[in-house]
């Protein structure tokens, strides 16, 4: 499993991703957050990229679906990973798109994402 969902306080939520992002894992946490947001209301996210490889080149990433209907329901997203994949990150999160918003960190300020994302 490329990625995992867990509750980590209140309506923050922290999501692990290692290796190749396969797009059946990412809909999967998809589905446990949405179900989240229906309990908890809008939630925060903390994406915690260890070991992270990059995208699966054969999905299809396009799908816009979960940031049209749900985008507006997550209040802030950090994201934790090697300063190579910040560029790459932000745009995959839409930094630019969302009202809520998007702070990459390096894995050694993973603390200070953390109180970023609750704060």
């Amino acid at each position: 499993m490329s990625m995992s969902v867990q509750p980590e306080q209140k309506n923050v939520y922290r999501l692990d991703v290692r290796g190749i992002l396969q797009k059946r894992d990412f809909q999967r946490c998809q589905e446990v957050l949405i179900g989240e947001m229906g309990r908890v209301g809008t939630i925060r996210l903390l994406f915690v990229l260890d070991g992270f490889e990059g995208w699966n080149d054969k999905d299809n990433w396009r799908d816009m679906t979960f940031f049209m209907k749900y985008g507006s329901s997550i209040d802030r997203i950090a994201i934790v990973g090697d300063e190579r994949w910040r560029s790459e990150t932000l745009m995959f999160a839409g930094a630019d798109l969302r009202r809520a918003p998007v702070q990459f960190f390096t894995p050694e300020s993973l603390d200070d994402a953390r109180t970023w994302v609750i704060t």
